[in-house]
């Protein structure tokens, strides 16, 4: 017996007609079934000759009585019974599975037109994210070809400092690789993010009272913190940093064979008694008071460079370095340019401790860097002054930046401050004999860049950039030093 069912669904077609096979080849027919289901989409049905012809199909969409009758009367009543059983089982299976297919076409549909409606928004903006990165690639400052025999790899400690990224920009102009090492507790990224990506550049985030393990030629020592409530916020780290801190860049150098420049400071001549202050002048320090553990951790820092020159051959160069100001400064470091600028700029009393006659010699940072360049690439190994010989009264320093700001802030005179040393000014004939060096910015010029510099990071902050700023210092408000 063969019967041919024709069908609607192909999957429901297949699975019936695998049935009915079974059921006609156990039954002993041989032949082959194919069933469809939906019985109402059935459209005809032919039997094999020597049975009853059927009558005309139904209409599409429907399925006869005598057409099922047909169909069924193939098999027994048992197995009529498993058949039917079976039809039913496949029916239910292919409607569900008809669901889901449709069920999932309309969910694929729904999926394309939501993701050709992101790709119509999203386009636009991949576009001119392409054009912004074309037109915002990095671009460095002009840096000088130097060969491999002149290229010198120098670690700069601090350098993200305020001089220590002055002293970063000018040797990468000059063509050289520059490996900068801070602990950002003064210092900030903002200071020479400018060289970021740069094959020249390197950043580390390393704190120097930890061993360093690098291969450099040079080594310009710079970190410490420098101003009053740095320093005075974290006696212990401050003279860790000038005292371990100096000791591994000296056992690094050492071991590298690389020539290392200490960053010392006036601060080692105290309240000197004698004036200007030569490099042979011993100093009068107070080795306990609120400053002491910078001033007597510099001492100790220069000790110890001359101990590792004489006993381990290390080549040292120590740069005494007096009252610097420039752009990148903290505009709250304590120190008497940048409170004078920041209170002129908004407008507060101008605040001095004492009669103001105590006096200072102020650099321009681009003067203090030439110098420190100057005295690394030199053959001098005893210690240098670093300065500007001009010399000014404090009273006269704030009336001038009065002036320059154009503020009508009036000046406040305080108590005088502990351990403020009277007078400052450096004898920089040795500078000028040995090094060829000199100050050359004048001062006010170099006040307004730095003006200039207070007013936009007052900008930032007014437009609530973040400005990371100093701890304060444990002091009595207001009570700070001239330096």
């Amino acid at each position: 017996m063969r019967v041919a069912v024709a069908a609607g669904n192909w999957l429901s077609s297949v699975v019936s007609g695998c049935l009915l096979l079974l059921v006609a080849r156990r039954s002993g027919d041989a032949g082959v079934v194919v069933l469809a289901y939906p019985w109402r989409r059935l459209s005809s049905v032919r039997c094999a000759p020597g049975l009853p012809v059927p009558p005309p199909p139904a209409p599409p969409g429907m399925l006869s009585k005598g057409a099922l009758q047909r169909v069924l009367s193939a098999v027994n009543r048992r197995r009529r019974m498993k058949l039917l059983m079976g039809l039913a089982l496949v029916a239910y299976v292919a409607s569900v599975w008809g669901n889901v297919l449709n069920m999932r076409s309309i969910q694929d549909n729904s999926d394309q037109k939501v993701e050709n409606k992101i790709e119509e928004v999203v386009a636009p903006l991949r576009e001119k994210i392409r054009e912004l990165e074309k037109s915002f690639t990095q671009k460095y400052p002009p840096v000088k070809f130097l060969s491999e025999k002149d290229r010198k790899r120098i670690l700069i400690t601090g350098g993200a400092g305020f001089v220590g990224s002055h002293l970063t920009d000018k040797l990468m102009m000059d063509g050289h690789e520059v490996t900068v090492v801070d602990n950002f507790f003064t210092g900030r990224k903002r200071n020479v993010e400018h060289w970021i990506g740069h094959e020249n550049f390197e950043l580390i985030n390393h704190d120097v009272v930890e061993p360093l393990y690098i291969e450099v030629d040079q080594i310009y020592h710079l970190a410490s913190p420098a101003s009053p409530p740095n320093y005075m916020y974290n006696p212990i780290k401050t003279l860790k940093t000038n005292t371990i801190g100096t000791l591994n860049m000296l056992g690094l150098a050492k071991r590298v064979g690389a020539r290392l420049l200490l960053a010392s400071t006036s601060e080692v001549y105290g309240d000197p008694e004698v004036h200007p202050q030569n490099e042979d002048y011993w100093g009068h320090v107070n080795p306990i008071g609120p400053r002491a553990c910078y001033d007597e951790g510099k001492r100790v820092a220069e000790t110890m460079c001359y101990a590792y020159m004489k006993q381990e051959g290390v080549e040292v160069r120590v740069a005494r370095i007096f009252n610097t100001f420039g752009p990148r400064m903290h505009m709250n470091d304590g120190r008497v340019v940048s409170n004078f600028i920041l209170q002129a700029l908004q407008g507060e009393p101008l605040t001095v401790y004492g009669p103001g006659t105590q006096t200072r010699a102020f650099q321009y940072v681009s003067d203090l860097v030439n110098g420190l360049v100057a005295l690394m690439n030199s053959n001098v190994s005893s210690p240098v002054n670093l300065g500007n010989p001009e010399e000014h009264s404090i009273l006269e320093f704030a009336q001038l930046i009065k002036k320059l700001v154009g503020s009508g802030s009036e000046i406040q005179f305080l108590s005088e401050a502990q351990d403020d040393p009277q007078k400052r000014k450096p004898d920089i004939r040795k500078a000028k004999l040995l090094l060829g060096w000199e100050p050359v910015v004048p001062l006010e010029e170099g006040l307004n860049k730095a003006i200039h510099y207070f007013r936009k990071e007052l900008e930032y902050q007014a437009n609530n950039q973040y400005i990371p700023k100093p701890k304060p210092a444990r002091i009595k408000k207001g009570r700070t030093r001239h330096n």
